[in-house]
């Protein structure tokens, strides 16, 4: 999907700037691609997870496999670059024990060790909204079955009456008992199906949507039930862990650029940076042809891994029934600040808060390189509309004082920095009706492929999602050249 990449503190950077140091560039490698070898070749255009992944999956099925990407790196929406002595990434990105393809994608690149899962769920939520003052509370499981895990969690969650914890328990097997992949429940959005079984204004504020507009980047009116009913079930009602969180503990460019990077080079991909396709069309003899700045590559198959707008601009025509269709699938934006304090100012390595515009902090001192004392904050806020074109004097203004008001410590710190990174396209939106726009991998031309989170993966726009559509593309692409494919996740898929 495509990015806003600039790094907000009154100015943009220019090029060459931040972002281009720490992302640099693959020398250009290879020459045209020809006809030459009995081995099929492939043109993999987009450098994000979905890019990657298909890249990967085709080369070690033994295609020979060029990668394009626009950007000076790997990673797509979830990457790095430099300010000053830090480094940054440029949002708040994790995932959940039950995403087996994007742990998977960190096994294949060796980066599992460097982004862990945490034990077992347990999430700080802070409310300062109570009329008695600040209250703690925590979502955690057990190691008991499903749905008896979050049993206890939810009868001493403090942020919910006696009543609303009964009804999100109803609400909870209800939803369990739904099929995600129903048609139906794509064409209602998750408040009205929470409305119907009896969720208060608060307990959406304080459970479903406290979850939600993390997975989903929507509050519950604005959220496909078919989307919100899969992470729900999936993340809270498959298996006791599946909703254990696990992030990052280094710049996501070290995983996402750095080392899928190693990884595609010992396969032999042709990695080709700074570089975006131009135009595709047939060759003569019924192959594909890929234009890029003054060279033409030859394909037996292309797989487009790029948003979706980008998507309809190459596609060729016949390729999708209505390929304008594409352009009916929205976007939703993600607006994340940056603080760095003169002094430690939260214990937890995380929490969300209640009561107050803030939505998630996370301690990012360590994996930013932060030296000299101080901590370093990221904090997240998904569902951004109001506030993405806000100038960065405002959004100082409005969310310091609510960081005080949550961290006590935080009151009369320094602040040495203070800067936003904006995605004003960071996820597909996902509104009612979405499901029936979005493309599987296989389009109507031989050899063409799509894939990207916003594809028909069942799931909102992840980092799982991203995989899996990478597994979906290589899948149908290898089929389409006579060639075995076997899915990484074959006993969960």
């Amino acid at each position: 999907m495509t990015a806003d990449e600039g790094i907000d503190a009154g100015h943009r950077p220019q090029a060459g700037g931040p972002v281009d140091e720490v992302a640099g560039g693959r020398p250009r490698t290879g020459g045209t691609v020809g006809h030459g070898g009995s081995r099929p070749r492939a043109v993999v255009v987009g450098g994000g997870l979905a890019g990657v992944t298909t890249a990967l999956q085709l080369a070690e099925a033994g295609v020979r496999v060029t990668l394009l990407e626009g950007r000076p790196r790997l990673g797509g929406l979830a990457f790095s670059f430099k300010r000053g002595d830090l480094t940054v990434d440029n949002g708040q990105h994790v995932y959940l024990r039950c995403c087996t393809a994007y742990r998977w994608f960190l096994e294949r690149i060796g980066g599992a060790h460097l982004a862990p899962v945490q034990p077992r769920l347990d999430v700080p939520v802070l409310d300062v909204g109570h009329p008695r003052g600040p209250r703690l509370g925590r979502l955690r499981r057990t190691a008991l079955p499903v749905p008896l895990h979050l049993a206890q969690s939810l009868a001493g969650y403090p942020h919910l009456s006696l009543a609303e914890r009964a009804s999100v328990a109803r609400a909870a097997l209800a939803l369990k008992k739904l099929d995600p992949a129903d048609p139906a429940l794509d064409g209602i959005d998750f408040a009205t199906w929470l409305g119907r079984h009896g969720q208060s204004p608060r307990a959406v504020e304080a459970l479903w949507d406290l979850v939600g507009v993390a997975t989903l980047n929507a509050t519950a009116p604005h959220a496909s039930m078919g989307l919100a009913a899969m992470v729900f079930k999936t993340g809270l009602l498959s298996e006791p862990g599946a909703a254990d969180i696990g992030w990052a503990h280094v710049p996501l460019g070290e995983l996402h650029d750095t080392l899928a990077g190693k990884a595609l080079d010992s396969l032999g991909v042709r990695v080709e940076l700074r570089t975006k396709a131009e135009r595709i069309t047939r060759t003569h003899d019924g192959r594909w042809a890929v234009q890029v700045p003054g060279e033409t590559l030859e394909a037996d198959t292309v797989v487009l891994a790029v948003p979706q707008r980008e998507t309809r601009e190459l596609l060729p025509d016949g390729a999708l029934d209505d390929p304008d269709r594409l352009l009916d699938i929205g976007s939703a934006p993600i607006l994340n600040l940056h603080v760095v304090y003169d002094r430690k100012v939260l214990r937890q390595p995380f929490f969300t808060a209640l009561g107050s515009p803030v939505q998630w902090v996370f301690d990012r001192t360590e994996s930013s390189g932060l030296t000299g004392g101080g901590q370093y904050l990221a904090v997240s806020q998904s569902a951004a509309q109001d506030d993405i074109d806000e100038p960065v004097a405002v959004l100082r203004e409005r969310y310091l004082p609510e960081l005080e008001r949550l961290l006590p410590a935080a009151r009369g710190a320094g602040i040495r920095d203070f800067f936003v990174t904006r995605e004003r396209t960071a996820t597909f939106a996902p509104t009612p009706g979405v499901g029936r726009l979005r493309p599987g991998a296989r389009t109507h031309a031989p050899g063409l492929h799509l894939a990207g989170a916003w594809t028909a993966t069942g799931w909102p726009a992840t980092m799982e999602g991203a995989v899996r559509s990478g597994f979906s593309a290589a899948g149908a692409a290898l089929s389409a050249l006579g060639r075995r494919y076997d899915h990484p996740l074959q006993e969960a898929a």
